[in-house]
């Protein structure tokens, strides 16, 4: 498996709109490595100054409570109005922005993301 490009994920998670999410699987798949999910979640505790808290885990829930940060993450994403269920998951046929189409305040997708969708969890 090859290594992450940084700035492609630095590119990709700052297109992210609010309101939105991607998951780790997604942008490695978008990012030219597919299964590097985890590869995801180490790259971006280094990258800085990203809205990290708009990456979740494939089944809409949070994964850094384990760090720290899940109740952080969970109280960032509500205030841009992703609602979570009694089990902390966010439905990600609601709220999952695939990366290509218009965000909901934003109007449009990820400056150079491939221009087919299909990325998954």
């Amino acid at each position: 498996m090859q290594a992450l490009d940084p700035e492609r994920l630095r590119q990709l998670v700052a297109a992210i709109p609010p309101g939105r999410v991607m998951t780790y699987g997604q942008l490695a798949w978008l990012c030219g490595n597919p299964g590097a999910a985890r590869q995801v979640g180490a790259a971006l505790r280094r990258l800085g100054d990203l809205p990290w808290h708009r990456v979740i885990n494939a089944q809409g829930g949070l994964s850094t409570y384990r760090l720290g940060f899940g109740d952080l993450q969970r109280q960032l994403l509500e205030a841009e109005g992703i609602a979570f269920s009694a089990g902390g998951r966010c439905d990600l046929a609601r709220y999952r922005w695939d990366g290509f189409g218009p965000g909901p305040a934003e109007g449009q997708g990820c400056n150079g993301c491939p221009t087919t969708s299909g990325a998954g969890g």
